[in-house]
């Protein structure tokens, strides 16, 4: 956010204030301070899923922008009141000292096999990415198939994907099914023992810009909308992110995107089914 803001700064002069925080709690800030008729945003940028709960709320409004035809078409929403501005592409992770190349699992399947007892790890709020998984290879087969894993190796079950990736650099964690990407990718290229791959089927999940319906600084909005789709994406592309501006840097999706309207309609159900199936059960610190 700093390299963002301190480019949007120097380009427009406008001077910016930002609060980062959780997906969750950006969602639920903005949803009631709309309901005490507080209007003190202009424009949000989080996870995929929180943006469309957003337009369902009625809080944001269509912005034409001329870079939306640079922009890759899984990115546009229908209602077009909020465009996806990168990807969190979800990886499985490995220790490059302690996992041999030609051990890495192929399959899912791949995980019920005792070797990996002690070596697994997932982060504890990835049930988008396990219903995901679900509406692709099957409920049953997904639900056997991890029941069979966490039964003979069990999985060490971590909050946060950032940290989750720290401990497979340090090897308390030899294995992470689900991180992402980016994050180790940088720590690839700082020279930490860690590499990343796509079990098939893979996925990824958007986050995207929205311009809030009310917002007190409609012009300074519309501005860093216009910024995140395509100053922004130049600086994604150097910090290991995966940007939607195909001019910036053309996106082959060779993977799954999560749906954000299907995760507002079946995330109750995931989520329940992932925490009696992996996150109870697994070992979880």
């Amino acid at each position: 956010m700093r390299v963002l803001v301190s480019a949007f700064e120097k380009k427009y002069g406008v001077k910016m204030q930002f609060w980062r925080a959780s997906s969750e709690s950006i969602l639920r800030r903005a949803m009631i301070e709309n309901r005490a008729g507080r209007f003190e945003v202009d424009a949000i940028e989080t996870s995929a899923a929180e943006m469309e709960s957003l337009h369902r709320e009625g809080l944001l409004q269509e912005v034409r922008s001329p870079h939306l035809a640079d922009i890759t078409p899984a990115a546009l929403r229908p209602h077009r009141e909020w465009v996806g501005d990168r990807l969190n592409i979800i990886a499985a992770g490995y220790n490059t000292k302690l996992v041999r190349k030609d051990e890495l699992p192929k399959r899912y399947e791949d995980f019920a096999d005792p070797r990996w007892r002690g070596r697994l790890g997932i982060e504890s709020d990835d049930a988008v990415w396990f219903g995901a998984l679900a509406n692709v290879i099957g409920e049953d087969k997904l639900v056997q198939m991890f029941r069979d894993m966490v039964r003979v190796n069990g999985v060490s079950v971590r909050k946060g994907h950032t940290l989750l990736a720290n401990l497979v650099v340090s090897g308390e964690v030899q294995f992470a099914l689900t991180l992402y990407h980016y994050k180790a990718e940088q720590l690839k290229n700082s020279g930490a023992p860690i590499d990343w791959y796509m079990i098939p089927p893979g996925f990824a999940r958007f986050l995207g810009t929205g311009v809030l319906r009310r917002a007190p600084h409609p012009h300074a909005a519309v501005l860093f909308f216009d910024f995140m789709l395509y100053e922004a994406q130049q600086l994604l592309v150097t910090r290991d992110f995966t940007p939607t501006n195909m001019k910036v840097r053309p996106l082959d999706i060779v993977f799954n995107v999560v749906d954000p309207a299907q995760i507002l309609d079946q995330g109750d159900k995931w989520t329940k089914l992932y925490d009696e199936i992996v996150v109870k059960q697994g070992k979880k610190r």
